[in-house]
Parts: structure tokens; sequence; C-alpha cells
């Protein structure tokens, strides 16, 4: 399979979601779509009515129609919300998720990829989080059983997703090791997905997609090309300036005088040692520019990973008010906050009036962990998995053994960022979730394409844009 040049970045939650995908796909390069969170920004589509029939569309395409009418059934509302935000709640994802709630998943994942390949040829990937453990099973067989060509992931070490990849290709029970916080030396804990089990006989034949896993230094290069459980076909090199979480500094955390963490030499890799792994691989962070493509490819790149533009053009998926704002603004301020995610590691925030990103905003939203996507899985005296988040309340998350300092300046990603996409939920005090944007250290390039009096821009002008003076979007 030939790679493209240009990667559109994941970005969850679905920021970079099917119509963006598709977009890009169709102009040749890799579409991505965020599986984060995918079962409940599905069965909140369903319930706001379906604009447009999509979600329906793609269930009625879905392998197997019992498990898509209990869905519809359960979460689509042709009339919409009674009330703005007013949601009915999706259980969390444990080590013991019901079979409703896996086949949400599923099917969530398989209607994102099957929408976003609709009515073209191009290749289509899905981007997943190894820090979020428990979904991610059941989205990639999701994706899978939707033909998804390439399979993104990084915030963690994913060792174990190429073989699943593998196993899932044949329908094969999928099993992967859960990162347990206090687990003892001679203790693993584990989810699985065995696809017969799951949905019984006549299982569609599927093939197996690309593996790219996103690293940020060389020794986790070479750990996931020699030690990972089959075959990672490339790698997609994350720079610290890169938006959304970022790794920490190697050496410790240290502050400048606005408060950022302080990358040195040693955060960025030795592409002549990548190199030497004999895979492609794609540069992210910071490559928006036309000159940025020509410059990746002399050092040895199959090409780039874009996000930023792609988050404000058209066709992505955050909320179209939001987005004229921010594009309006005309000023934009990116800081990468060490305390806002509850994973521990550093987030770039954009700083937006009457988001997150304020601290009367943080001050004003009670704390709440309502859905549940970062927490972390700790082992309990029992010997039982329990679940805490450093943003949820505070007395709670000591009681299960959490340290206070840890919850300090914590946000809940998890609202904020469906709130980003307009699925925020509004609580019976009336208080609604607030959006939390993220965008890369470059985000006045975005800027390029508000010129001469536009407002907006597409994802054919950036990737056309990027493409620059290079004569085909074909490597040679």
């Amino acid at each position: 399979m030939s790679h493209p040049l240009i990667i559109q970045g994941g970005m969850g939650a679905a920021v970079s979601n099917w119509v963006l995908a598709g977009e890009v796909s169709r102009q040749g390069q890799l579409g991505v779509v965020s599986g984060v969170a995918m079962d409940i920004i599905f069965a909140r589509r369903l319930q706001e009515g379906d604009k447009g029939g999509h979600m329906r569309r793609a269930l009625a395409a879905f392998p197997f129609q019992d498990a898509a009418a209990k869905i519809l059934k359960k979460y689509f509302r042709e009339d919409g919300l009674t009330a703005q935000g007013r949601y009915m709640n999706v259980p969390m994802h444990s080590v013991n998720s019901s079979k409703e709630l896996i086949e949400l998943t599923v099917a969530a994942n398989f209607a994102e990829v099957y929408l976003a390949k609709e009515g073209h040829s191009g290749k289509v990937g899905i981007n997943l989080l190894e820090k979020i453990q428990l979904p991610n099973l059941a989205s990639l067989y999701g994706a899978m059983l939707a033909g998804v060509d390439y399979v993104i992931m990084g915030a963690g070490i994913p060792r174990e997703i190429p073989g699943i990849l593998d196993r899932f290709s044949e329908n094969l029970k999928g099993d992967m090791r859960l990162n347990v916080e206090g687990a003892l030396k001679d203790e693993s804990f584990h989810v699985s997905l065995d696809p017969k089990e799951l949905f019984g006989g006549g299982l569609p034949s599927l093939k197996r997609p690309d593996f790219l896993a996103i690293v940020s230094s060389n020794v986790l290069a070479t750990t996931m090309i020699k030690k990972s459980t089959g075959k990672v076909d490339g790698l997609v090199v994350e720079y610290p300036i890169a938006g959304g979480h970022n790794a920490p500094p190697r050496g410790g955390i240290t502050l400048d005088d606005s408060g950022e963490p302080v990358y040195g030499e040693k955060d960025f890799i030795d592409l002549e040692k990548l190199r030497s792994l004999e895979v492609p691989f794609w540069l992210a962070g910071a490559f928006g520019e036309a000159h940025k493509l020509k410059e990746a490819i002399k050092k040895g790149a199959a090409g780039v990973q874009l996000g930023t533009a792609f988050a404000f053009c058209k066709e992505s998926g955050l909320d179209e008010k939001l987005k004229k704002a921010i594009l309006s603004f005309g000023k934009f301020e990116v800081k990468t906050d060490i305390f806002a995610s509850p994973t521990g590691f550093p987030f770039k925030v954009l700083k937006v009036l009457g988001t997150l990103s304020e601290a009367s905003e943080y001050a004003a939203r009670p704390r709440i962990c309502n859905l549940g996507y970062l927490r972390t899985l700790f082992r309990k005296d029992d010997g039982t998995v329990g679940y805490r988040c450093p943003a949820e309340p505070v007395k709670s998350y000591i009681e299960k053994g959490g340290r206070e300092e840890d919850t300090e300046g914590r946000k809940c990603l998890c609202n904020g960022l469906l709130a980003n996409i307009g699925h925020a939920t509004q609580y019976m005090n009336g208080y609604f979730e607030k959006p939390l944007v993220t965008a890369g250290s470059c985000f006045a390039t975005v800027k390029e394409f508000l010129r001469n009096g536009n407002c907006s821009f597409s994802a054919k002008e950036i990737i056309e844009y990027v493409l620059g003076d290079l004569k085909t979007v074909e490597q040679e």
C-alpha cells in the first residue's frame, strides 16, 4: 500500500470527525477519525435527532442488525432532546463492561469509519489513545468492520495493539493487558473481546490495517519496532509543540517564566537513528507550512502529520459558534499546561473567552467525573480494580488512595472536549459544561488561511497549501 504525504491528525473528541476525514481522503491524503469517546458521541447524535440521517444510514450497513436495532431503540429520538444538553447517560467503561456497551462502542466506531469512507476510494485511518485502554478493543474491531486502512496510536506504549490487529483480522479473540497502579509483581489484569462470543456466527472477513505508532523519543521508537506483538508499519514522530497531549520533558520538568515546561535537545528525536529502523515515518508538530513538507522529505520522512489547521477548517467537528469566535478574535495564545490534563501529561490549551482556559470558569465548574475515559485504574485492597481521576471531587479522589496535590488545576477533559463539538452536558442546576480548546504552538499559522477578508477555509485549501510546489502528491 502506498503511503500518503499528509496525515490529517486525529483530534478528539470528534474534532477530526467523519466529515473532515472523508474530505481529506477525497483529496488523496490520509483522513483520520478520532475514536475517542465515540460511544457517547454516537449516542448523543442519535438523541439529538440524527440530522441528515447519517448515523442511521451507517447503522443500516452495520453487519449485526440485532445490535443496531437495540441501539436505535434506546438512543434515537426523532424529535431530538427535550432540553438542550439533557442527555441519557451512557455507562462508563470498566473491566467488566456490559455487552450492550461493547456493542455500542463497536457500532459507533464502525459508523464513523464507514461514513468517512463513503463515496470514494481514498484511505481512512482511526486515532486512539493507549491511555484510554478500556474501550480500545471494541473501537478497533468496529473500525476494522468498516474497513479502516490505518490505526494510529500514542499516549503510551501500545506494544500489544499490532498483535491484536492480527487476531481481529481473523475474527479471533483479542486480549489486552491493563495498566493498573499498585498491581503486585505476580498480578496481571486484562480485558478481552471475542467477536464470535459477542456477535455469534456469520462474521465478515476483515483486512488487517497498517499500524502507525506515535513516538516522541528514539527509545520509544525502537521499543515499538522491536518489541511489539506484531508488525509496526510506520511511526509518527511528534515534537513538543504539537497540539493536545505532549510527552513530558526527559529528565524531569523545569518551568520557564510563564509556567510552561522547558524542552531540550534530549526531547527531539535523532532522525538518523530513526531511519536505521527502516520503517516509514511522518513528522508532526508545526509542519503546516508549505516548505515544511519538502523539509521533512529531505530528512527521510514519508511526509507530515497536521492537526491544528485542520481543527479549525470548515469540515472539522469543532462547534461552529466556537470556531467562528476563535477565528474572528485574531489573537491566539497557546499555553502548555502541566496541570490541565488528568493524565499528568502536559496539554496544550488555547486561551478562549468563556472556556475552561479561564481561571474564573474553571473555579465555577462543579467537580464531577461522569464520563470516565481518563480515569486511572488502580488495585484496591481486596485485589479488584478501582477507578479514580484527579479531576473528580477531591474528597472522593483521596478516599480512593489518590494524593491531594495531584488534583491541583486538573480539568475535566472528557466534558470539555465534548463541549468543544457542541455536545455539552447541562445539569439539573442549570450549569452547562464549558469547552476546553487545544491547539499546537503553531496556531498563528492558521492566519495564513484568513487573508483577504476570508473568515473560514477548507481542508482542500490546507492540503493545496502544504503540498506547495510539489509536482505530485506521490513520493518519487
